[in-house]
């Protein structure tokens, strides 16, 4: 990504303090459990060890470094039973879910041999489980639970943590960049419209405002030419061009696609959301008439670009591209009735990797539909297979909201306008559909992303505590 971030995680472990000067051979047991446990965590994640924990003054000293840290997550291993006083000081003060994970060391536990050592040592999951969850609660901490063993490997629980660190990378990708504003949203598309600080206060994520005067100028000074021939034939590598492409013709595009990867880097941009609605000549019209394939070269990278102004696809385009490596911006376009399909697509900037099917497309034309002026437009052929959609909505009191769906895109005819297109099939039919995700009030723009995503979602707005709604899986 252009603008790298790293989820941080908070790890521990918990035993009861009464069991270990009674069986002193389980202190060696669980440290060695415990280390085994932490080299499960991908390296995408930053570890903050809060370390072995069996007093409340060890869980308040882990607690200490938690905060300081700043942590996304917190995964805490319980190794044995344990009371609620090796828990709460370590997560009282945060304000991120805590993962209950509950592995068993053995299968199963040599039931005509083995003491108390070993049922409490090796055999124990499950007891103590409950009454952290009833304590968590009473606090109003959000929690999850993993129960696995790890004899012999538990590929299961190694899926669940790691996609719970793919969902925390979304807390720490909003926390740690910006979403820049290039103008403002389409006019009238009051859907769109947002509050900046209330989309800081509740998602992190702080807004950046730039004028198109000022972007307009962004290449001006961009004159290392082996950086734009090296950006011309990335360009040419991603796309096929209509008529032919060749550096020269994409030249100019190149510059400016150097031009806003500084940008991105200088100004730490995880997310854009532009508009342009003028009618601007000279070097402002070439730069509005190739902004379309020089974002999707961003959106490659890992910057998610929003057309039309729209901030909160722009963070549902993140989400999908931090979670599954594919964000790409969407809309309802057609019902075909006679095959029970949702025709699915956008026009404007795209994201490549979610183009399977073929190489990505580009084109120019006279007339950008709804909008001022013309130029590139951008296709990208998703392959037929499963697919997840996001929708990030508001209520009236400005709390956010998700709206998920799964499907599968099936092979058929598409429009030919330019502008990719998805045939999708759902579970519950193209009418059913309809009625439920427009219920659930979506804004009509929404991120799109190859696979089947929903459960990932779930955990990332259990991080950024947003309720959500599932239409169909």
């Amino acid at each position: 990504m252009l603008v790298e971030t790293k989820a941080r995680v908070g790890v521990f472990s918990i035993a009861l303090g009464a069991y270990l000067p009674q069986f002193p051979q389980l202190v060696p047991e669980f440290r060695s459990q415990y280390d085994d446990f932490k080299k499960t965590l991908p390296d995408t994640v930053e570890v903050i060890d809060g370390g072995l924990v069996t007093t409340k003054e060890e869980s308040q000293a882990a607690g200490d470094k938690f905060r300081a840290a700043d942590v996304d997550l917190v995964f805490m291993q319980l190794l044995t039973y344990a009371t609620s006083y090796n828990m709460l000081p370590a997560v009282r003060d945060l304000d991120v879910p805590v993962v209950l994970v509950n592995i068993q060391k053995v299968r199963c536990l040599d039931f005509e041999h083995a003491g108390i050592a070993d049922w409490l040592g090796v055999g124990y999951a499950g007891g103590a489980v409950g009454e952290m969850v009833a304590d968590l609660n009473r606090y109003g901490k959000r929690h999850a639970v993993i129960t696995g063993v790890a004899e012999g490997g538990d590929d299961q629980v190694r899926a669940e943590i790691e996609d719970w660190c793919r969902a925390a990378q979304v807390r720490r990708r909003f926390r740690d960049t910006n979403i820049a504003q290039i103008g403002r949203p389409y006019p009238g598309m009051m859907d769109l419209y947002i509050d900046e600080s209330n989309l800081y206060r509740r998602m992190f994520l702080y807004t950046k405002q730039f004028d198109w005067e000022k972007m307009w100028a962004i290449a001006d000074h961009i004159d290392d030419e082996e950086k734009i021939r090296e950006k011309a034939q990335d360009i040419l590598d991603t796309f096929d061009i209509e008529g032919g492409g060749t550096i020269e013709k994409v030249w100019d595009m190149a510059r400016y696609v150097v031009a806003f990867e500084q940008w991105v880097r200088d100004e730490h941009i995880g997310l854009i959301a532009s508009h342009y609605d003028g009618f601007a000549k000279g070097q402002a019209g070439v730069l509005d008439s190739m902004l379309i394939p020089a974002f999707s070269m961003l959106i490659k990278q890992g910057v998610a670009c929003a057309v039309e102004g729209d901030m909160k696809v722009a963070m549902g385009m993140s989400i999908m591209k931090t979670i599954c490596g594919t964000g790409q911006l969407s809309e309802f376009y057609t019902i075909d009735f006679d095959k029970d399909i949702v025709v699915i697509g956008h026009s404007g900037s795209g994201d490549a990797a979610i183009s399977t099917e073929r190489k990505p497309t580009m084109k120019i034309v006279p007339v950008f539909h709804g909008k001022t002026g013309g130029g590139y437009l951008t296709q990208f052929y998703p392959a037929p297979g499963p697919v997840t959609y996001l929708a990030i909505t508001q209520d009236g009191d400005g709390h956010f909201k998700f709206v998920v769906s799964e499907g599968v895109n099936e092979p058929g005819p598409i429009l030919h306008t330019g502008d990719t297109n998805m045939r999708t099939r759902f579970s519950i039919g193209a009418r059913e559909w309809n009625n439920r995700w427009c219920e659930c009030g979506p804004t009509h723009h929404f991120a799109a992303g190859l696979g089947r995503h929903t459960d990932t979602i779930l955990k990332v707005a259990k991080i950024l505590n947003v309720p959500v709604d599932v239409v169909c899986r």
